[in-house]
């Protein structure tokens, strides 16, 4: 009795999981977005070229925030907000990193565009936000400077 009442949770919770995955849709569609390449750049020009970004406005309706000064350079928190109506996507880089994408964000619809997150920096760079709204690049930077380095010092 209690093998069979077993087989019967062990089915129900895999047909369960299945459904579920049925209805949140193929994890394909999460993979096609990922784009290596852009993290694999080795300086800004290329990685906001492998970005799709051709042409940017600087704009005061993003921000990157962060404290002017980084004690340690493995863990540098930085934030980034945009006010920009439309904002679907958000990119932080640093400049002088040996790979200068650091993290990328897709801003789902009808969300506040303002993430936070922790930045490996190799010394002192400029930080860069690039936003994108409504087909448009936009970018924002801070100049950072870094005590004690991160990525690889």
């Amino acid at each position: 009795m209690n093998q069979s009442r077993r087989d019967i949770l062990r089915m129900t919770s895999v047909l369960g999981l299945g459904l579920v995955g049925n209805l949140f849709g193929s994890l394909n569609v999460f993979g096609a977005e990922w784009m290596p390449k852009s993290f694999d750049a080795k300086n800004l020009a290329d990685a906001l070229k492998e970005l799709g970004v051709d042409k940017y406005t600087v704009s005061s309706d993003v921000a990157v925030v962060s404290a002017e000064i980084a004690e340690n350079g493995a863990v540098v928190p930085v934030s980034v907000s945009s006010v920009i109506p439309n904002t679907e996507y958000m990119a932080i880089l640093v400049e002088k990193n040996p790979s200068p994408l650091s993290a990328a964000f897709n801003i789902p619809e009808g969300t506040e565009a303002s993430v936070t997150t922790r930045v490996k920096m190799g010394g002192t760079s400029n930080v860069y936000a690039v936003v994108k709204a409504d087909g448009k690049w936009f970018l924002a930077s801070k100049e950072i400077k870094v005590t004690l380095g991160g990525c690889g010092g």
